[in-house]
């Protein structure tokens, strides 16, 4: 699915002039019947944080759709997760049919502790027919400012729903101003067991972990999870040796991938996705 210019300016005049079009489009969008795939994976690709360290990346919006159209037509790619405006012009391109897809509910800022969601709620994503919402937990220390309690109530709102609450738990220290991802296995672990508590139930918690995740780590809970990606090398092998190990552990169920495939080295997403997809299939 190519993303012309004639297919652009149509989304340009579509979104000045016809609001309505958007309801319209999650309300005609084809969901399909269950979550995992016919192999009981999970394969996402996210689009609701900036890019890294190039804080351009991501600006083009006309080339990052592109990006994610490109990874969307992979039929092992089973959807995507992104904040609405993401969402909305993926739908108005016809690129979510079949697919499966979380709303980012706190996209969160780089020096942000409470994570406010400012994105979908849940009422909204069942109104507007996604399968879940995503939300960022950071953990630092006793922090009073921590979004505890606003995830907490997410997760029981959207099980009341029978919708998937994905939490990335991700502890951090404050570090000269900055706050800092902790990803050493005790820190992990101890985020792992907080997030999986939260709500009323854990019936439709999943949890959104990092690569670095070794199995002590993925051990401390029986919740779905997914991993993030690392930066594919074009060596299937390599990669499984790397990032991809998590995903041999049993509850792992899927993949993630982010700005570092989108964009990654060569700006060959194709092949990037390829290669996660492959690295997926090998693994489960």
């Amino acid at each position: 699915m190519i993303l012309t210019d004639e297919r652009w300016q149509e989304l340009l005049h579509t979104r000045a002039t016809d609001p309505g079009a958007i309801r319209q489009a999650y309300a005609t969008r084809k969901r399909r019947a269950k979550l995992l795939s016919d192999h009981e994976t999970l394969f996402l690709v996210a689009a609701d944080q900036g890019a890294g360290e190039d804080p351009l990346a991501m600006a083009d919006r006309r080339e990052l759709l592109e990006r994610l159209l490109v990874a969307l037509a992979n039929p092992a790619v089973d959807g995507v997760l992104g904040t609405p405006d993401i969402v909305e012009e993926l739908l108005l391109l016809g690129a979510l049919h079949d697919k499966v897809v979380f709303g980012s509910m706190n996209p969160g800022a780089d020096e942000e502790i409470d994570d406010r969601f400012t994105g979908y709620d849940a009422p909204t994503l069942v109104d507007c027919g996604l399968d879940g919402g995503r939300m960022l937990l950071r953990l630092v220390g006793t922090d009073p400012g921590t979004a505890l309690q606003a995830c907490a109530d997410a997760v029981t709102e959207l099980a009341a729903y029978g919708l998937v609450a994905m939490i990335e738990p991700l502890p951090c220290k404050r570090s000269g101003g900055r706050l800092v991802p902790q990803e050493d296995p005790a820190s992990l672990a101890r985020a792992v067991t907080v997030a999986s508590g939260l709500g009323t139930t854990s019936a439709h918690t999943w949890l959104k972990l990092p690569p670095t995740s070794p199995a002590a780590v993925l051990g401390a809970t029986t919740l779905p999870v997914v991993v993030l990606s690392g930066l594919p090398s074009g060596n299937p092998a390599a990669d499984l040796d790397s990032w991809g190990r998590p995903l041999w552990h049993a509850v792992v169920r899927g993949l993630v991938v982010d700005r570092t495939l989108l964009f990654s080295p060569g700006g060959n997403v194709r092949a990037a996705v390829e290669a996660a997809a492959k690295v997926l299939e090998a693994a489960k």
